[in-house]
């Protein structure tokens, strides 16, 4: 019986090699964290040989900066499609925030988590540049929820009293520690717990006379 040969990998050029080392090792990063994922891993799940790592990066703090870059683009723009969608009101876009995050923790059976939330965990106390970064991404992420909130308040569907900021420091602050426990248990649970607290009890409603 005659036997096909298996199609050959197409081989990945210079700057095609490089996006593919970075997009597993944003996966990788995600599930196992920084310290404890190999470099060897990372080139053998993106079909890289050994040699090549560093023609593509300075060092492993080098890609660890590339790897962070690819998650806050991924990151902002999901914020870009629920933060950002004007056809909402401004809590229901929080709350298709919230959604979308789920479905994506959800598909990887919640052994993924926030890159961010993983590299302040590991490296926040010992390396001053991811610390510094890390920081900064926590507070653009505030921003974009204080400013819906604001328009939440100009609506009605906040009270006028309400503080934007604090509010939205808090979301993720809590958030962060949702995700991290939904890792520990492989459950939407604590997603859901902290999403229903929030929404339910720490945002003060526009009272109706």
């Amino acid at each position: 019986m005659l036997k096909l040969a298996a199609p050959k990998r197409r081989r990945l050029a210079r700057g095609e090699s490089r996006d593919e080392v970075i997009r597993q090792g944003t996966a990788l990063l995600t599930e196992h964290g920084f310290l404890a994922t190999g470099i060897d891993e990372v080139l053998k799940r993106a079909g890289v040989p050994k040699g090549s790592f560093y023609h593509y990066f300075k060092s492993k703090q080098d890609f660890g900066e590339a790897v962070l870059d690819n998650y806050l683009q991924f990151l902002g723009k999901k914020l870009d499609r629920t933060v950002g969608d004007e056809t909402l009101a401004p809590l229901e876009r929080l709350q298709a925030f919230v959604e979308e995050a789920k479905r994506g923790l959800s598909k990887y059976d919640f052994r993924r988590g926030c890159l961010v939330g993983n590299l302040g965990q590991e490296l926040g106390g010992i390396d001053d540049m991811f610390r510094s970064r890390l920081e900064a991404a926590f507070r653009s992420w505030e921003a974009r929820f204080a400013g819906c909130l604001e328009e939440a308040i100009r609506v009605g569907q906040l009270a006028q009293d309400a503080d934007a900021g604090r509010l939205a420091r808090f979301f993720w602050i809590g958030w962060e520690g949702a995700i991290l426990r939904s890792k520990l248990m492989r459950s939407a649970e604590p997603l859901d717990h902290f999403a229903d607290m929030y929404f339910d009890v720490v945002l003060p409603r526009r009272r109706i006379a």
